[in-house]
């Protein structure tokens, strides 16, 4: 278990994240999930665009397990909480839970990795960026 605090991220469900009968559309909540993922590394420093023009580096999802628990709805204020389980020198590992107030919705466990943006193949992250997400796990 880990010490550290979640890394806490708030998104509203509009219109265009639900299905015909207001229900969150299923894909919706990796998009969730990543946006909280790409705000925790801007949150500790991490410029993505930056990495890429000026190091030629990506971060790729390679891996994600996902239960659907209880849905969400139309106009719902979720909060996605995010806690760095692993960093190594090319990947990293995240738990991600989406709560409605204090009711768990959806959990994922995401593995991702750094890639060079042309070839696609495994490189390591910029040491900063594994000290800082060794910092919040």
């Amino acid at each position: 278990m880990t010490s550290a605090q979640p890394h806490q991220f708030s998104i509203r469900v509009y219109y265009e994240n639900t299905d015909a009968g207001g229900v969150v559309y299923h894909a919706e909540y990796l998009c969730f999930a990543e946006r909280a993922r790409s705000e925790l590394l801007r949150e500790i420093g991490t410029d993505q665009t930056a990495m890429r023009l000026e190091q030629g580096l990506i971060f790729v999802v390679g891996h994600m397990d996902c239960k659907f628990i209880r849905p969400a709805f139309l106009d719902d204020e979720l909060r996605v909480e995010t806690v760095t389980r692993k960093t190594g020198k090319v990947s990293m590992q995240f738990e991600q839970k989406i709560f409605r107030d204090n009711e768990l919705l959806f959990t994922a466990m995401v593995k991702a990795g750094c890639v060079d943006a042309v070839s696609y193949k495994p490189k390591a992250m910029p040491l900063l960026v594994q000290q800082q997400l060794q910092k919040h796990s």
